[in-house]
């Protein structure tokens, strides 16, 4: 059955996807501000997909560490799930992102078009000041910004993955305080994996790094705040769904 229910995903996902990319081709001409919820009502359909094939749906903790001014979002990433949901969870952010995706046939374009920020991982210390400055462009449009700190999705598990200097860079220069983000996604949509597993990811805010650390002393507080919440968050689901 659980077999059966991913394939269904992957079916509703890519048959949605495909008819909203040729519907929404003309809207691409519409400023970002208008074209933007467009983008969420497939985002909303896609979430729910994967609610009603999978049976994985979501709740948030820590809604009081959310600032209401601008800030960065350091998620832990397990799973393509968070790529999608955090695009209703967070309103209008951009997410950081690598170049290549850009460069993908037709999604690469509502990519660009909801204004994220791309990062050319072979440029070099250019990579970063690109960054930099897509990003206070976001900040300065009073858009939240989402960043992976870890660069790539990793196994539910893992505690020692690095966490890249872009985050720290990018903190260092925005001037904005930096809300962890700690999650369990990979318990229920695994890196690397067909099957979908039923279940409820948990998403926890949790306290936001003041601006003005050293970039060491930050990249120590995050990872600090994220490693241990994560730990804890697939121990619940574990205990929860899988016991």
């Amino acid at each position: 059955m659980t077999l059966f229910r991913s394939c269904l995903f992957f079916v509703c996902f890519y048959l949605v996807t495909s008819i909203l990319c040729i519907i929404y081709i003309p809207f691409l001409l519409l400023p970002r501000k208008y074209f933007a919820p467009l983008a969420r009502i497939w985002v909303t359909i896609v979430v729910w997909v994967v609610g009603i094939t999978s049976g994985i749906s979501y709740e948030l903790r820590g809604q009081n560490n959310r600032p209401d001014s601008p800030v960065i979002y350091a998620c832990k990433h397990q799973s393509a799930w968070e790529t999608f949901a955090f695009n209703l969870i967070v309103f209008d952010c951009a997410y950081v992102m690598k170049k290549e995706l850009l460069r993908l046939p037709l999604f690469g374009w509502y990519l660009t078009r909801m204004g994220n920020i791309s990062v050319d991982r072979s440029a070099g210390s250019k990579a970063l000041r690109d960054m930099v400055t897509q990003a206070q462009a976001v900040l300065d449009a009073k858009r939240d910004i989402v960043i992976f700190p870890q660069g790539t999705r990793t196994l539910t598990g893992d505690t020692t993955s690095p966490y890249l200097p872009g985050v720290a860079g990018l903190y260092s220069k925005a001037n904005v305080s930096v809300v962890p983000v700690a999650l369990n996604s990979g318990m229920f949509w695994p890196r690397g994996k067909f099957t979908k597993y039923k279940g409820t990811v948990t998403i926890e805010f949790l306290e936001p790094i003041p601006a003005g650390l050293s970039r060491k002393e930050f990249i120590t507080r995050l990872k600090n705040a994220v490693e241990p919440a994560t730990e804890r968050l697939e121990a619940e689901a574990k205990e929860r769904f899988f016991s």
